[in-house]
């Protein structure tokens, strides 16, 4: 058989596959980013009567922890529910979903860096971390527009029973974080790096509450309704 196993050559040239690598590869690496932000939680050196002094000297770290985890176990729950719009897939949006992927990867290093700017340094180095963190944040966003884009373009990969009006309400996900990121980062520097760091929070909470999706609104007006 000269194809590979489920692989079907599509009209266009192109050969689609079914999904079942690319959410187990998905899988796998959130499931090894998720893990490797505990790596950033270490002992704090402590003499003789100070180790309650000393955890608490590093509850910046705990919190950066905890954001991240939290905000990396939303990206797996977004990425779920993507990957149920998808019915075949093809080499562009296998590469669409690395570059998602790529985002996710980076997480724990603008971690580590929050973590220790507001452990031990001042404002000044706190606002690059913001800064470093919301940017990462909004980067990640351009190739989960790029992936919705990319299916309402090809409707033959897209789940039974998706349409392409449904990924089109989903772009605003993508864009909001963009923006809003932005001006995290934007807030985090030239106002407060706190006030930036409550505006990565706000987006996380967002993102978490539409993992499933944004419903598309309706045009039909209700019954006895005038407009005026």
């Amino acid at each position: 058989m000269a194809a590979h196993e489920g692989a079907v050559p599509a009209a266009q040239g192109t050969t689609t596959t079914d999904t079942d690598r690319m959410t187990a590869f998905s899988d796998g690496v959130f499931a090894i980013v998720i893990t490797l932000l505990v790596l950033e939680l270490r002992p704090p050196a402590y003499k003789s009567g100070g180790l309650l002094d000393a955890l608490l000297h590093e509850k910046a770290a705990y919190l950066a922890f905890v954001i991240s985890f939290v905000y990396i176990g939303v990206l797996w729950l977004n990425h779920h529910a993507l990957l149920l719009l998808v019915g075949r897939t093809n080499l562009a949006l296998n590469w669409i979903n690395l570059a998602l992927l790529l985002g996710a990867v980076i997480i724990p290093f603008p971690t580590a860096v929050l973590a220790s700017a507001f452990a031990h340094a001042g404002a000044a180095d706190q606002r690059v971390a913001v800064v470093l963190y919301a940017l990462s944040a909004a980067l990640m966003s351009v190739p989960w527009l790029a992936f919705f884009a990319y299916l309402e373009r090809h409707p033959a990969l897209l789940a039974p029973g998706i349409s392409t009006e449904h990924l089109h309400a989903q772009r605003a996900r993508p864009i909001t974080g963009i923006f809003l990121y932005g001006s995290s980062a934007a807030l985090g520097w030239f106002v407060n790096p706190v006030v930036g760091l409550i505006g990565i929070i706000v987006m996380i909470i967002y993102h978490a509450v539409t993992s499933q999706g944004l419903r598309r609104r309706s045009n039909r007006r209700l019954p006895g309704r005038r407009r005026t």
